[in-house]
């Protein structure tokens, strides 16, 4: 059993019910033990967009980091997200940030996550499920969190204390 840490945006459609949708189907690749309030966050790299809500949930699986990053793509393709250009809108986007027990380095995928210290939208809901986190590559996220340029930060709100979590 390894334990995943996966960052889920949206910012096309109902974006809260994609979330929504996208907790319900990763049920199916492993028991959710944490999930993060739900955050709207600006549009980061591509601007002109419309701004997206995020979120982290911690997930703990027999699945194989390919095989977790296999199925994370097979839900988004079903929940309706199409390809379009790198950064471009999505109706979700689930992104495998961390394992403290894989890691992984090819082409389609990186664990951890190659910009991860570099994203409010995704270490401020992290830290909030995982504040004393360290992920050996990095640092603890708390003291990542913290290296982040104040309007970065302030772009990162509160949506919902409530989380997506269905069971």
């Amino acid at each position: 059993m390894s334990t995943f840490y996966l960052g889920l945006g949206s910012n096309q459609g109902d974006r809260k019910t994609n979330l929504q949708n996208a907790i319900s189907s990763l049920q199916a690749c492993g028991d959710l033990t944490a999930t993060s309030s739900i955050y709207e966050t600006a549009p980061q790299y591509e601007t002109s967009q419309a701004k997206f809500l995020n979120m982290v949930c911690m997930i703990e699986s027999q699945l194989e980091v390919i095989e977790l990053f296999e199925a994370i793509k097979s839900i988004e393709k079903q929940l309706g997200r199409i390809l379009t250009y790198k950064n471009g809108p999505r109706v979700i986007d689930i992104d495998i940030l961390y394992s403290p027990e894989e890691t992984f380095n090819d082409d389609s995928l990186q664990v951890p996550h190659p910009r991860l210290a570099e994203r409010a939208f995704v270490l401020v809901p992290f830290n909030e499920i995982a504040p004393n986190l360290y992920i050996p590559t990095l640092g603890k996220l708390s003291d990542l969190l913290s290296k982040l340029d104040g309007k970065m930060l302030s772009e990162v709100q509160l949506i919902s204390y409530e989380t997506c979590k269905s069971v």
